[in-house]
């Protein structure tokens, strides 16, 4: 009964929405005077196509950037992860001064990267972004009531009176009126302006209202009046027309006809004929189109065209296109080079498909319920951005370096973040994340290992499935599978150290009392050491010195050596704990990261041989059983973030694998 209540409340809400989408595109049409007072109180309604982009990107926000990065759009940001620096150029370098009517709206909008970078994607959120825009009271927009090309209204005014107008209404009238509102202004409304109704205008891709695709093909059969329409010839025999120039015998139907006041997406744009190319020399010079049998006819709209690197420098490389490169505004969209962005990446697209999953009675094994160890996402988005790292001319940086320090890690080695924005040119100039593995790579192999069978996927899983994909992929060219298999051996590598590091955590946080024992025992003789007081012996109570052994045992694990390093460490330490003190916080293990790895790999040096035997015994005994569990439980944890963890299944492959690592 509840799934039935829910449902049905589900089949109101969209019969709701429905209803109030057939309610506003219904909408009655009103006088040109009315439309004249709307403009007036609210003078956005009469934006440019490029300023009303503008206006819906920042209408979902903006997170400032701080410390030299850029700012987060959150128009890109809730689909796209680790393309800011390209959100932040394509909206303040390209639709901001196009917005303010500056010349760059006169260029064509061309984003160039690799296949699978996103370049599609954003073409996609613009298109759906201004569908929803339009439908929302910022967002409102009119047209000329019939009129095939959605004609701005104010454009109804004639040439000597616009001055006047443009004053008092406080915005710029360009453009003329197309050839069918021009025939019936003359013959139909007999140049009464009063006469002529407005309509609210609602974009759609799908009615092909404000928005165009435009798609090469076959040049044989692909015609130039996909672009700008075409003469009804059926009407021009039926009818008395004066000709092809009489717009009644015209369909002003292509696809720059009905993008007017919107935006047209051209698809591998540099890959159509000269011919198509010829007619955007206009559009993008002059925002106007040829019409066959007609002089030009004034557009407005934003021309977005996406193609890839090789077609980008073969075409901008050729000097007979001089002329069109002059009106073409580039957006380069690499690669994401962040491993969190990628993880998150194909966290959306597995939810997604999660989503869409069969249910419990189909046949194929529904993806909501295969569990995705920690790490499994993250050993895949390694090899994705290691493959588009370009390796530095600075000396002991790494593309392993690199890749922890794009992704935040606050030092790695000699390198630290104030560093990474010299790094980061470096790896521009050499087109870093221009080239490596797409997205749609790894996700393929993904999928391969999620659609296997199993409860549980972990990250030896997804490095078989990328080992063989490799393989499958770059089987023609053994020097790049040799190197990418090479990359592969490095993330494993990098996954072993986690594997030891994990397990390690969870044996420390299965010994919690000892671990607290430590860190108590720790910071008593480290405040005894640095206000040069003694302690009190547990046993005989004697007044002794601070234990330099103990403290030496933990700080020996950070490579904290020499009476003046060890004495900043336990100052430093000593400082947390006053900070805590301060905010009236109680100070954990976890107040001071670089403490809190000494104690766990002090333990877990001290536990080494525990942990081997324990994960390695295959018939353990009423201890070991006991440690097992302890520390299975600790892995499992239902309190912690799904992405950190671990099921039964997955728990048990772990220790499997660190007991492994351990006899190596």
């Amino acid at each position: 009964m509840a799934e039935k209540k829910d449902l049905s409340g589900l089949l109101q809400n969209a019969e709701a929405a429905a209803i109030q989408g057939q309610e506003m595109a219904q909408q009655k049409p009103f006088s040109f005077s009315e439309y004249l007072n709307i403009v007036g109180q609210n003078p956005l309604v009469a934006s440019t196509a490029h300023a009303r982009v503008y206006n819906m990107i920042l209408r979902e926000g903006i997170q400032q950037g701080q410390d030299g990065q850029p700012n987060r759009y959150q128009f890109f940001s809730k689909e796209l992860f680790g393309l800011e620096k390209v959100f932040q150029q394509l909206t303040e370098e390209y639709y901001l001064p196009a917005a303010r009517r500056l010349d760059v709206r006169k260029r064509i909008l061309m984003l160039v990267g690799p296949v699978g970078g996103g370049k599609s994607t954003i073409a996609t959120l613009l298109k759906r972004g201004l569908e929803q825009y339009s439908r929302t009271q910022e967002g409102a927009m009119y047209a000329i009531d019939g009129c095939p090309m959605f004609e701005e209204p104010l454009h109804l005014i004639p040439e000597v009176n616009r001055p006047d107008f443009q004053r008092v209404l406080g915005v710029p009238i360009e453009g003329d009126l197309c050839p069918s509102c021009e025939w019936r202004m003359e013959h139909e409304w007999r140049g009464n302006i009063s006469e002529v109704a407005v309509r609210r205008m609602l974009f759609s891709e799908k009615n092909r209202v404000g928005i165009g695709t435009f798609k090469p093909a076959d040049p044989k059969s692909q015609d130039v009046a996909e672009l700008t329409g075409h003469v009804n010839l059926s009407a021009l025999v039926d009818q008395k027309f004066n000709g092809e120039s009489d717009p009644r015998a015209y369909r002003f139907d292509g696809e720059l006809n009905v993008a007017n006041r919107g935006l047209i997406e051209f698809i591998e744009m540099l890959k159509m004929e000269p011919r198509f190319l010829y007619e955007l020399n206009t559009v993008a010079g002059e925002r106007k189109i040829k019409v066959p049998s007609f002089a030009l006819v004034d557009v407005d709209l934003s021309v977005l065209s996406h193609t890839n690197e090789f077609e980008y420098k073969k075409y901008f490389a050729d000097p007979a296109n001089e002329a069109m490169v002059d009106r073409i505004f580039v957006v380069k969209v690499p690669y994401n080079m962040r491993v969190s962005d990628e993880v998150r990446i194909y966290r959306k697209l597995i939810d997604q498909a999660r989503l869409g999953s069969s249910g419990a009675d189909s046949p194929v094994k529904d993806l909501g319920n295969v569990h995705i160890a920690p790490q499994t996402l993250e050993v895949a988005s390694q090899l994705a951005v290691l493959s588009r790292i370009k390796p530095s001319a600075r000396p002991n940086l790494s593309p392993i370096a690199k890749l922890k320090l794009y992704d935040g890690e606050q030092k790695v080695g000699e390198w630290e973040q104030k560093h990474l924005k010299e790094i980061e040119e470096e790896g521009v100039a050499n087109h870093e994340g221009m080239e490596g593995l797409s997205p749609r790579f790894i996700m393929n192999r993904l999928a391969q290992a999620l659609a296997s069978g199993r409860d549980c996927v972990n990250p030896l899983d997804t490095i078989r499935s990328l080992r063989d994909g490799i393989k499958e992929q770059h089987g023609g060219d053994p020097k790049e599978a040799e190197r990418m298999l090479s990359l592969l051996d490095q993330v494993r590598l990098e996954y072993d150290g986690d594997v030891k590091k994990r397990v390690q955590r969870a044996f420390v946080y299965a010994y919690d009392e000892s671990t607290r024992t430590l860190l108590d025992n720790y910071l008593k003789n480290a405040d005894a050491f640095c206000n040069k007081n003694k302690i009190n012996d547990p046993i005989t109570g004697d007044e002794v010195d601070p234990d330099e052994r103990l403290m030496c045992s933990i700080e020996e694990q950070m490579g904290v050596a020499g009476d003046s390093r060890k004495k900043e460490f336990r100052e430093g330490v000593m400082r947390s704990v006053a900070s805590c003190a301060m905010r009236g916080q109680p100070f954990t293990l976890s107040s001071n990261n670089s403490l809190q790895e000494a104690i766990e790999k002090k333990l877990f040096s001290d536990l080494k041989d525990v942990v081997k035997v324990t994960t390695t015994t295959r018939t353990p005994d009423a201890e070991q059983q006991k440690r097992i569990d302890a520390v299975r439980a600790t892995l499992t944890d239902p309190g912690l973030p799904d992405n950190e963890r671990y099921c039964d299944h997955c728990a048990g492959e772990l220790l499997k694998y660190a007991g492994q690592l351990i006899n190596r």
